[in-house]
């Protein structure tokens, strides 16, 4: 019998707690989650949103993709807290710094993935970690990256020339109602980026509670287009419930009623 997926259903996977060491001396904690019988097509790098306003690695979207995706769609998902960042799994070491020493943090997780010969890796950043993307993401071992509501805060130009050159595929999934860029000024910010494909969700807003799932299926269609779409919203197989009740606090923290650290946006 069919069982539907709920925010807290936990699909098989092979799911193990990992550490990441960075260039100056920091050791963060994360999840490697991976397909339960079968080695993954993709692998996903979660960069998180602020940690000054609740984002984490188990910030709900990410959550949901490590719980899931292995096993609807082969990928395997990389997680972890940038530095002085907490969440039920622990508390990396060092503190937030205003997207300057986290070029190290974003380094040290594309090194794990490519050490660990995890295939075609992308970078999938949300809010802040769009920027950690932006600024810091654009490396050989990287395939592509998806940003879920950049706001394009931290980032420049010039890092954004920097993606246009590569070539690489950069996807930004914006929300309609966003409280930072919405569809219309970001596909203007991103034309300078030639292959960049902006994509708006109609009636989403920057934490994308209620449109996980819409998420869900366009990261999917781009790093492994041979799964049908949409996501299926029920299981057949044996799934575990996981406990939501300690994220739902920080995943639905009003980040636009809190001053955000760093440049003035724009």
């Amino acid at each position: 019998m069919s069982t539907p997926i709920r925010a807290s259903s936990i699909l098989p996977g092979h799911r193990e707690d990992i550490a990441l060491h960075t260039a100056d001396g920091l050791r963060l904690v994360g999840e490697l989650a991976r397909p339960a019988d079968r080695d993954p097509v993709g692998t996903l790098v979660c960069l998180h949103p602020l940690p000054t306003h609740g984002g984490m690695m188990d910030s709900h979207v990410f959550r949901k993709a490590a719980w899931r995706l292995p096993a609807l769609a082969d990928l395997a998902v990389l997680r972890f807290n940038t530095r002085g960042t907490s969440s039920v799994r622990g508390t990396s070491e060092g503190a937030f710094d205003n997207a300057v020493g986290e070029r190290f943090d974003v380094a040290a997780a594309i090194e794990y993935a490519e050490f660990h010969e995890l295939p075609n890796i992308w970078l999938v950043g949300w809010s802040f970690g769009t920027d950690l993307t932006l600024k810091f993401g654009c490396d050989p071992a990287v395939a592509g990256a998806i940003l879920l509501s950049p706001p394009l805060r931290f980032s420049n130009p010039e890092d954004l020339a920097v993606w246009a050159e590569s070539g690489r595929p950069l996807t930004a999934l914006v929300p309609e109602f966003d409280d930072y860029l919405r569809p219309d000024e970001a596909r203007e910010r991103f034309a300078a980026v030639p292959q960049a494909e902006v994509v708006g969700v109609p009636g989403a807003k920057h934490l994308w509670v209620g449109d996980a799932e819409r998420v869900l299926d366009e990261i999917v269609r781009r790093v492994n287009p041979a799964v049908p779409l949409p996501l299926p919203t029920s299981w057949d197989g044996p799934m575990e419930t996981g406990d939501v009740s300690a994220y739902a606090d920080r995943t639905v923290a009003a980040f636009a009623d809190n001053p955000v650290p760093g440049p003035a946006a724009g």
